[in-house]
Parts: structure tokens; sequence; C-alpha cells
């Protein structure tokens, strides 16, 4: 294991301990109280309430136009509410000028001056809060360490990397020390395999500096690696808040399973319950699901698609059985995708994880085969 390994932050760990929210004497370092905010016509944000906590990683998730964004300019002061309180460390700050706030913003475009040089941006905040110059410049090498762009201080941005300018505008933004940092899109721009090893960076970095960061994104799986919790947006609302495991295992409606990952759907009523199983009635089969309804209610079940076992003859045993035929099939590496006709026009998701480099019957299109799930593995959803 080398040094860096040996000395990089823990983060599962310290995350599986850390909940603020849960504690009734913890006071929020941001409160959104009823805000709502509409440009013309157009409602962006409609009576939010959310708390965001010291030293939290919180992630805003939506598709464009959910608002999202707009919820963090008003917090930077980019925007004004039209409606409700926002406040900070128990402050109203509505009144306060973007340079006032202890907030900054790191944008998309990251927003790099041309003419100045990496070491130059980095101290462009710095200079505005008049530290003096022998500060400034030991600030700016920490930055530059802290990023790991040791060395490139006097290059122009011009001479940069797409990933390398993503570090100097998170330089520039953290070397202030703001009481929290705004994170807009901020790996849109980079690679695949860029944005995955940045990911793991920016927590790091968070976990090291012990501030409080907030990521707008559009990206479910960048929100679910990188936040302590995530804030789903469905048109100017917030449709759900929680850890990311509790918003991908238990959503809170079917905008939020669909939102959050693959997910099958069965609709029907409630037939029959026994303690906590309750048998649905569809128009697919008869299903068993743990959860709460009635007798006579209308669910939808929701099914992750690696909930779903997959087998190539009819077992015995499995309750909540589906046969069909594979109509289409996706190799990931690590998974294998299956798109399974079940009825004519209604097809099926499942998912099997490639354990071993040789599968024993590989399955291909035109193959019959048999889903089930257990009823511990279906989400019963009323909306």
């Amino acid at each position: 294991m080398t040094d860096r390994a040996q000395h990089r932050p823990q983060i599962g760990g310290i995350r599986s301990s850390f909940a603020p929210w849960e504690d009734p004497a913890a006071r929020p370092l941001v409160r959104f109280d009823g805000v709502s905010k509409a440009f013309g016509d157009t409602v962006a944000v409609t009576g939010v309430d959310l708390s965001i906590y010291e030293g939290e990683f919180f992630a805003l998730l939506g598709p464009s136009g959910c608002g999202k964004t707009t919820l963090m300019r008003m917090l930077a002061g980019f925007e004004t509410p039209d409606g409700g309180r926002l406040m900070l460390e128990g402050r109203d700050i509505q009144a306060d000028p973007p340079h006032r706030r202890p907030v900054h913003m790191m944008f998309q475009a990251y927003a790099l001056f041309p003419h100045l040089s990496v070491a130059q941006n980095i101290a462009f905040g710095l200079r505005r809060q008049g530290l003096p110059k022998a500060q400034i410049a030991a600030r700016v090498e920490e930055m530059l360490a802290l990023v790991k762009l040791e060395g490139l201080g006097k290059r122009r941005p011009d001479q940069l990397s797409g990933g390398q300018k993503q570090r100097v505008a998170l330089a520039r933004a953290i070397a202030p020390r703001p009481r929290i940092l705004l994170l807009d899109e901020p790996m849109a721009a980079l690679d695949k395999k860029l944005r995955e090893e940045t990911q793991f960076e920016l927590m790091t970095l968070q976990q090291t500096l012990g501030m409080t960061f907030m990521i707008v994104t559009h990206d479910q799986d960048e929100a679910m690696v990188v936040a302590d919790r995530i804030a789903v947006m469905r048109e100017g609302r917030i449709a759900q808040v929680g850890r990311p495991a509790e918003v991908y295992e238990t959503p809170v409606d079917r905008y939020v399973a669909g939102f959050i990952g693959d997910v099958n759907l069965f609709e029907g009523k409630v037939a029959a319950t026994n303690g906590p199983i309750l048998r649905l009635q569809s128009d697919d089969g008869v299903f068993d699901a743990e959860g709460a309804a009635a007798v006579g209610d209308h669910v939808w079940l929701a099914v992750r698609p690696e909930k779903i076992a997959v087998y190539p003859e009819a077992p015995g045993g499995p309750r909540n059985l589906l046969a069909g035929k594979i109509l289409d099939y996706g190799y990931l590496g690590d998974w294998t995708t299956y798109l399974v006709e079940i009825a004519p026009g209604r097809t099926i998701r499942a998912a099997r994880a490639n354990a071993t480099r040789v599968v024993d019957r590989p399955l291909g299109c035109g193959d019959p085969v048999w889903l089930s799930f257990a009823p511990s593995s279906a989400v019963v959803l009323t909306k």
C-alpha cells in the first residue's frame, strides 16, 4: 500500500458515523426556510425547506430546469428569493451582497482569468481580502500542493488540461476558506475515467479541509458517490432528502425511484395482507412484497434490476416468478443487463453480476429465461 493510500481519510467510516441532522439540538449551517423564486411567469423554486450542516457534503440532484442551480445561486447571492428566509449560521443573509457572504462558488465553466497565471488565479480572492503578500504566497503554495499542481503556478490556463483547469478553479474557490463551497456541475467537462477519479479526490479534499460542500449535479452516480446526503428535486420542490443508500433503496415515490437508478414498476391492487407481506394482483401476475398498505389500495412495486434473479431454466421454490425471453442485453464488464419481454410490449430489466470470467451458460437474444425477486427486494409505493 502506498503512503498516499495509507494517509487517505477513510471516507466510508467517517460517513457512517456522521449524521448531525439526526440530532434535534444540532443547528444547521445553512437553512432554506420556505424559499421561493420565479422568473416572470416561470416558477423556479417553490417553498423549499432544507437544512445543511457543518462539515456536510450535500448534493442537489435533479434534471435540468428543476430549480437546483437557482437554489444554489440564491445561497451565493446571485439571485434574490421572492419569498421565505435564507439563513447562514442562524442569521438571515438575504440583504448581504455576494462578496459579503462567507460563501464561494465554483462555476461549471471554471471562469479562470486567461491573462493570469495559475498562481495569480488562485490568489485573486485573497488579494480582494486584503491579506499581506507573504500570507497570500504561502496560501497559494498550500493550495497548489492540496490540489496536486505543485510546480505549475507560473503556467497560464491555456497551457493546462481540462482536469488541471478544474483543480485551479477549485483551489481558487477554497483559498479564501469560505464557510461553504458551492460546486455547480464541477465535473461535467471531464471524461468518464477522470470524473470518477476526481470524485474520490474531491471527497478526500472536503474531509481534509473540514469544509462544507454543496454540489449541484444531474448525474445520479456522481451524487451517490460524493454526498453525505442527497436532495432530489422535481419542478422546484424537494422530492426526498436522505443518505444515498436511503434514497436508492427506499424511494418515497415513483419519480425518485425512476430518477435514481433503473427500476421496474409493477402496478396493481393489494389483494390480501399477511402481517408485513402484501399480495399484489397486477396485469403482470401475482406478487408478494413487504410493505404497508391496505386491501384494495392501488400501489406500485419498485424492483431494481440487480434485485431480480435470472434463471436459464425454470427454478423450483423462488417466489414472484416471471417467464419471458431475452430481447436484448448489454455487457458492462462487471454486470450484464438483460431486457426481458414477459408479455407482448412489456419488458423488464434484470442485471446479473459477472462474478467469474466465464459464465456457465451465456444467455443471448431469444433465449427463454425465468425471473424472480424476493418479497423484501420490492419497495411498495403509493404514489
